[in-house]
């Protein structure tokens, strides 16, 4: 059971509090992010130019007193661009490591798949193993290291599709979305004297994110919710509208998503609710639909909601 330090909570309440006060009338989707941070997730955020997802990902690196670096992608991106090189130095006679952007605590990689398949490995190994491999030398990352890629559903020149087994290493995948008119409102009128970034203050160290994530690790999964977890990644796997089901390591991925939205609610346990929340944002980019399926209309979130609808939600567990 995990014991809960209520100053790292109060700690992660003011994340969210700065979150909310760059990014309006996204609770929900500020609540996905942290949850990704605590579980030490990745997060590819699928959306249209300018709707605030390098702003939320700025106020998030600043809250937290963590360094952030942007990548631009394009196909003349280097893999070396991302991971750093080695470059001779000839007084010394040696080779020296020039860190690239990816020593960070927070990585941008905007439009990431307009990077070639060769450049976008290169985050493969950074992603599973936290650390990147240059001349044969391994050099680790910063903790916690959080990689928040985003990417254009409209334009396809010029773009080159994320294979799955990226697709895969990412714990998460969502989108901001625009603002409803009250919000967008709300907005121009905030942003009319300055910018909310301008007056962020730092809301938790380092050393608090990584503690936080220590005890998300901690929070107890009970064996009837556990049970419905699996069950409920192995009947994507089973479903006849479904092609290619969640991998293991999407079971994993949400074992540790809900213990963090459980910590993110002041929990100490999980609960079905933060399973079937997380689901379509877990599972969703790691399914792929029949042909057949995708021709009779059916679509991914309406697949995860029939597969809710016939699991047998567990009504008792012990905390």
């Amino acid at each position: 059971m995990a014991t809960i330090i209520r100053d790292d909570v109060e700690a992660l309440k003011r994340i969210q509090a700065n979150l909310e006060a760059c990014i309006l009338g996204k609770p929900e989707e500020i609540r996905l992010l942290l949850t990704a941070l605590l579980a030490g997730g990745h997060v590819l955020l699928e959306d249209v130019p300018g709707t605030g997802k390098t702003v939320l990902i700025k106020a998030l690196a600043r809250s937290i007193q963590g360094t952030f670096r942007r990548i631009q992608c394009n196909p003349d991106l280097l893999p070396t661009d991302i991971t750093g090189v080695s470059i001779y130095h000839p007084r010394d006679e040696v080779f020296v490591f020039r860190p690239g952007p990816i020593m960070t605590h927070i990585l941008l990689a905007d439009e990431i798949n307009r990077a070639t398949t060769k450049t976008q490995s290169a985050l493969l190994e950074a992603m599973e193993e936290r650390h990147v491999t240059v001349d044969g030398e391994t050099h680790e990352l910063p903790q916690p290291f959080l990689l928040l890629a985003t990417q254009n559903p409209i334009d396809f020149e010029g773009t080159y599709t994320l294979p799955e087994a990226q697709l895969d290493r990412f714990m998460m995948k969502f989108s901001l979305g625009y603002p409803d008119e009250a919000t967008e409102t709300r907005m121009i009128v905030a942003q009319s004297v300055a910018h909310p970034l301008d007056a962020l203050e730092p809301a938790a160290s380092v050393e608090q994110i990584q503690s936080l994530q220590r005890q998300a690790r901690d929070v107890h999964l009970d064996e009837a919710v556990a049970s419905y977890l699996v069950s409920m990644v192995r009947m994507t796997r089973e479903h006849p509208a479904i092609f290619l089901g969640a991998s293991p390591r999407a079971t994993l991925a949400l074992v540790q998503a809900a213990k963090a939205h459980a910590l993110l609610q002041d929990r100490d346990y999980v609960i079905p609710d933060d399973i079937k929340f997380l689901a379509p944002y877990v599972l969703g980019h790691r399914m792929i639909l029949q042909a057949e399926a995708r021709m009779d209309g059916a679509t991914v979130p309406a697949v995860l909601q029939s597969i809710f609808q016939q699991l047998k939600v567990p009504v008792r567990w012990e905390r």
